[in-house]
């Protein structure tokens, strides 16, 4: 919240600028200054902080390498990373990882309702790196927190519980 705030600040103030002086010279508005700048304010208060928001979201997700996987031919195998550290990134992890063998892919898991990271995610290595990278990595101090690296299991699904008749 408050980066896009520090982002939108400028983007605001001149909106609101520009919005005084488009009704400023706008003839039989009968509105006084403060009460155009008063609106400028608020359209820019509402409209910027959307847009960048919007783009900042447009930024992280799109990929910033054509290829997101590895072109890897091999057997791999999944593994979770748990305590990550909020401000880690996609790419700091796989240049961690990266040091102890292959990495085809990593995940990163971000809240659905505010898009902040979670604090663990998924890698996707060589499988014959897999249990060199655990024995390595598991309570390794990165970024100021102990990692947590096991094997991840396979998820279940809710749908398919005992109960089938």
């Amino acid at each position: 919240m408050w980066t896009n705030l520090q982002r939108s600040l400028p983007f605001t103030l001149a909106l609101a600028i520009l919005t005084y002086l488009l009704f400023s010279f706008l003839p039989d508005l009968g509105l006084d200054a403060a009460t155009l700048v008063s609106l400028g304010v608020v359209l820019a208060g509402i409209l910027i902080p959307v847009l960048v928001q919007t783009k900042g979201a447009e930024l992280e997700t799109s990929p910033s390498r054509p290829a997101a996987k590895t072109s890897y031919q091999g057997e791999t195998s999944t593994l979770y990373v748990g305590n990550l550290p909020y401000r880690a990134n996609e790419d700091a992890v796989r240049e961690l990882f990266q040091k102890f063998g292959i990495v085809i892919n990593v995940r990163l898991m971000k809240d659905r309702q505010t898009g902040r990271r979670r604090g663990f995610g998924f890698v996707e290595v060589a499988a014959k790196d897999a249990t060199k990278m655990i024995q390595k990595l598991n309570d390794f101090e990165f970024q100021e927190r102990t990692l947590k690296v096991r094997e991840a299991k396979e998820r279940q699904d809710q749908d398919n519980d005992d109960n089938d008749e």
